[in-house]
């Protein structure tokens, strides 16, 4: 339980994969995708959890975040149970100088979307960007994964 501090920003190529120590499938879904808080049931590889996620700040680097780890086959049920779309990627983890950057390379109706996020210390932190990254899209909305679940990638004009 905590803050969570992250910088997210589109990808402009797959050389990322090269680049990648460990790959993950991630399947979510919301059971409250609400702007003040969310409420998300994640199948990661072979665990499962249950995370709260709170309103972002201004710039939407900083918002609160609470996950408990919960059986695989308690988040499939209440997977049954999620708001409209749910999310499959893969995820791709890379590491740069001190960080780790996260990649989610978006599948089935969000195919097409490639994202990566970073995870920092402290909102001013710097880190070297990857020759990968391309435009910022941190606090932009439309590529929260709650809104992607509402507004697929395959539907934006």
């Amino acid at each position: 339980m905590g803050l969570e501090i992250e910088r997210k920003f589109l990808v402009k190529n797959n050389s990322f994969k090269q680049e990648a120590f460990k790959k993950s499938y991630i399947k979510q879904g919301f059971l409250n995708s609400d702007k003040e808080r969310t409420v998300r049931i994640r199948i990661l590889d072979n665990k499962g959890f249950l995370t709260i996620k709170g309103k972002s700040n201004e710039k939407g680097t900083i918002r609160f975040e609470w996950e408990k780890e919960i059986a695989v086959k308690e988040a499939q049920e209440l997977l049954l149970l999620a708001e409209k779309t749910v999310i499959e990627k893969n995820r791709y983890y890379i590491k740069s100088k001190q960080h780790i950057f996260e990649v989610d390379e978006f599948l089935a109706e969000n195919h097409g979307l490639i994202v990566a996020e970073v995870e920092l210390n402290s909102e001013n932190e710097s880190f070297e960007k990857p020759t990968w990254v391309s435009k910022e899209v941190t606090g932009e909305v439309q590529y929260y994964n709650s809104s992607l679940s509402k507004f697929p990638f395959n539907l934006w004009a």
